[in-house]
C-alpha cells in the first residue's frame, strides 16, 4: 500500500513518524527503476521541466547577485563600506522567516534535539559562507575587478574536486566540457572588460587582495558543496534556519570589531537606508532560492550559473552608471548559457538531483521539492508501480 509521505520521513533525532518507511523505500525503487529504464537520447533532459527550471532560478539567482553588488555600489559611492555590518540584516531576515516556520514543522522539543546534535555542523556552514562574504568583499578592496573575477574561477575548481573526492560524484566528460565552455564564456566577458578599461586599473595592494579573493572563493567552494549535501538531507527551511541564526552571531561579533571604524566616516540617511534595504531583499530571494538549485542540480551548476551575473551587472550598468555594452558581451552570454546546455547532454533523465552520498534509493536523503526521491515517488504514484491505492505525495520543503 502507497502511503501519504510526511515531512518527516527521515528521522535522526528519535521521534516517531507516521511513514510506513519499507513502503516507502520499495515506491522509491520502483520508481527510479522505472525514471532510469526510459528510453532516453542525449538531448532528453533538456526537454524536462528541470531543465527549464535550473536555466531560469540560475538567472534569478544571477540577478540577484546584480542587484546585491549594485546596491553595494551606492553604499560606496557614499562612503558606507561596512562589509560585516551590510550582511547582517539578511541573516537576521532568514531568521525571522525561517526559524518559526520551523519550530512549527518540528516542534519545540525536536528542534533543541537538532540544535545539540547537528548544531555544530551548522555552525560551520554559516561560518564559511559569512567569511566567503567577507573575504570577497575585501578582494574587491585591494584588488582590480579583472583580478577578482578570475578568482571566483577557483570556487568552481574546488566545487568540482571537493564533489568528487568527498560525495563521490563522478563526472563524464561532456559535463567537464560543458563547465569549460562556460569558463571560456566568462573568459570572453572579462576580455572585453580589459578591452574597453573597465578591469579597474591598478589595484592599492594586488597581493593581498588576490590573497583574500583566492581564500574567499575557497571558502565559498567548501559551502557550497556543504550546503548541498545538508539540503539533500534536511528540510530547506530548517537548513535556512540554522543558516541566519549563526549567521547573526558570527557576523555580529565580526560587525562589532572590524567594523567600528566604518561607522564613523558612513553616511546615514533615508537613501542608505533604502540602499540597505534592497541589498537585504536581494540576499534573502537569493540565499532561499540556492537550496532549490543545489537539490535540482548541483554545487557545480550553482556557481556556473552565477558566471553570468556579470553579464547582467552590465546590462544594469548601462542604465545606471552609464556603462556601454561590447560587441564580445552577447557572445559570453550565449556561451555561458550553451555551456549549461552541454552540460546536460548526458542521456539521464536525472540529471543532478540523484545524488550518490544518498544511497542507490536516495534512502538517505529527504522527501523534498526538487529531489530524485520525490520524482521516484510520484513516479511510483503515477505508474501504479506501488501495487497500492495510493495517495497525495507531499514533500519536504
Amino acid at each position: 500500500m502507497f502511503k501519504k509521505v510526511t515531512t518527516d520521513n527521515v528521522d535522526n533525532y528519535g521521534t516517531t513518524t507516521t511513514t510506513d518507511s519499507d513502503s516507502e523505500s520499495a515506491a522509491v525503487a520502483a520508481g527510479l527503476k522505472h525514471l532510469e529504464s526510459r528510453d532516453v537520447h542525449w538531448y532528453s533532459y533538456l526537454l524536462t521541466f528541470d531543465f527549464w527550471a535550473i536555466i531560469a532560478v540560475g538567472q534569478i539567482l544571477a540577478l540577484c547577485i546584480t542587484g546585491s553588488n549594485t546596491f553595494t555600489s551606492f553604499l560606496s559611492g557614499v562612503n558606507t563600506i561596512i562589509p560585516a555590518f551590510q550582511t547582517l540584516f539578511n541573516y537576521a531576515l532568514l531568521t525571522l522567516v525561517y526559524l518559526p516556520f520551523t519550530i512549527y514543522k518540528h516542534g519545540w522539543r525536536k528542534w533543541v534535539q537538532i540544535v545539540l546534535k547537528d548544531g555544530w555542523k551548522y555552525f560551520i556552514l554559516s561560518f564559511l559562507d559569512v567569511e566567503g562574504n567577507y573575504f570577497t568583499v575585501l578582494a574587491y578592496e585591494y584588488t582590480n575587478i579583472l583580478s577578482a573575477q578570475l578568482l571566483n574561477f577557483w570556487s568552481i575548481v574546488c566545487v568540482v574536486v571537493l564533489s568528487f573526492t568527498l560525495l563521490k560524484v563522478r563526472y563524464k566528460w561532456v559535463q567537464i566540457v560543458g563547465i569549460l565552455v562556460c569558463c571560456g564564456g566568462m573568459g570572453v566577458l572579462l576580455a572585453s572588460d580589459h578591452i574597453n578599461g573597465t578591469n579597474g586599473g591598478s589595484g592599492k595592494n594586488m597581493v593581498k587582495g588576490d590573497l583574500f579573493g583566492l581564500l574567499g572563493a575557497t571558502l565559498y567552494g567548501i559551502s557550497n558543496v556543504y550546503e548541498e549535501w545538508f539540503v539533500s538531507k534536511r528540510p530547506m527551511y530548517e537548513v535556512l534556519s540554522f543558516l541566519g541564526i549563526f549567521g547573526i552571531i558570527i557576523n555580529g561579533v565580526q560587525a562589532s570589531i572590524f567594523d567600528r571604524k566604518s561607522f564613523e566616516g558612513a553616511t546615514w540617511n533615508g537613501q542608505v537606508a533604502g540602499w540597505f534595504t534592497g541589498y537585504t531583499f536581494c540576499l534573502f530571494i537569493f540565499y532561499s532560492l540556492v537550496p532549490l538549485i543545489l537539490r535540482m542540480g548541483s554545487a557545480a551548476i550553482f556557481d556556473v550559473n552565477l558566471l553570468t551575473a556579470n553579464f547582467w551587472g552590465v546590462i544594469i550598468g548601462t542604465r545606471v552608471f552609464g556603462y556601454t555594452i561590447h560587441w564580445m558581451y552577447p557572445i559570453a552570454f550565449v556561451l555561458i548559457i550553451c555551456g549549461l546546455v552541454v552540460y546536460f547532454l548526458v542521456g539521464t533523465i536525472l540529471g543532478d538531483s540523484k545524488k550518490p552520498w544518498l544511497g542507490d534509493n536516495q534512502k538517505d536523503g529527504v522527501t523534498g521539492i526538487g529531489t530524485a526521491k520525490l520524482k521516484a515517488l510520484n513516479e511510483a504514484r503515477k505508474r501504479g508501480l506501488t501495487g497500492g491505492e495510493g495517495g497525495n505525495e507531499v514533500g519536504a520543503v
